[in-house]
């Protein structure tokens, strides 16, 4: 799906926060049914979500600091969201 240029910067950020929300309701209820566990499932699941995000940000040659929110933010987000994902996994475990 195309985004035409002259959209606001505003409605731009809106979007990745958006896309970003709805992603992360599909992971849950995704992670909810896995069959390792919820934890485990999560992790795997913002891991594969970062790496799509990194991905989409380079093929669409988006910057990866700037005004505002694309891939590149995402990335990041659901990559500090695995770190999070996976501590909390090994403390619950140990």
């Amino acid at each position: 799906m195309t985004q035409p240029p002259n959209l606001p910067q505003e409605l731009r950020s809106v979007q990745a926060l958006t896309r970003f929300a709805m992603r992360m309701i599909v992971l849950a209820a995704f992670a909810a049914f896995g069959g390792g566990g919820f934890g485990r499932s999560m992790a795997a699941l913002l891991w594969m979500s970062a790496m799509l995000s990194a991905v989409v940000g380079a093929f669409r040659r988006e910057p990866p600091v700037d005004v505002v929110l694309n891939h590149w933010d995402e990335a990041v987000a659901y990559a500090a969201l695995f770190s999070l994902v996976t501590t909390l996994n090994h403390a619950v475990a140990a």
